[in-house]
């Protein structure tokens, strides 16, 4: 399982509306209602939703891959995955413990605020 999330690739759809289902290892971006949304790339079945603004997440597209920046944490979920999507792939990074959330999201609300 370890090596498989190593070499996970996300394959990106660039779609109007999200759909209702979403499907594994597909990262749909809609453009229109700027933002992107998959599944965990841990495997945990979670919906990740990554709205594209610049308080929130930036896409990058080559015309081949796409980037999403900042890291994709997902600290309210019980996996707390947490990763990096660069040209399609997924790189993972290590767990935070709860200090460096709660730093994090403070950081994010002074940010937004």
């Amino acid at each position: 399982m370890i090596i498989q999330l190593l070499m996970m690739i996300l394959h990106h759809k660039f779609v109007e509306k999200i759909p209702s289902e979403i499907e594994e290892e597909i990262l749909y971006i809609s453009i229109p209602f700027e933002i992107a949304i998959h599944k965990c790339c841990c495997g945990c079945g979670n919906e990740v939703v990554t709205p594209l603004a610049p308080t929130q997440w930036s896409l990058t597209f080559d015309g081949e891959s796409v980037t999403l920046d900042p890291s994709i944490g997902s600290w309210n979920l019980n996996c707390r995955s947490h990763y990096f999507i660069r040209k399609n792939k997924v790189v993972w990074s290590y767990s935070y413990d709860n200090m460096e959330i709660n730093k994090v999201r403070k950081a994010d609300y002074y940010e937004n605020h």
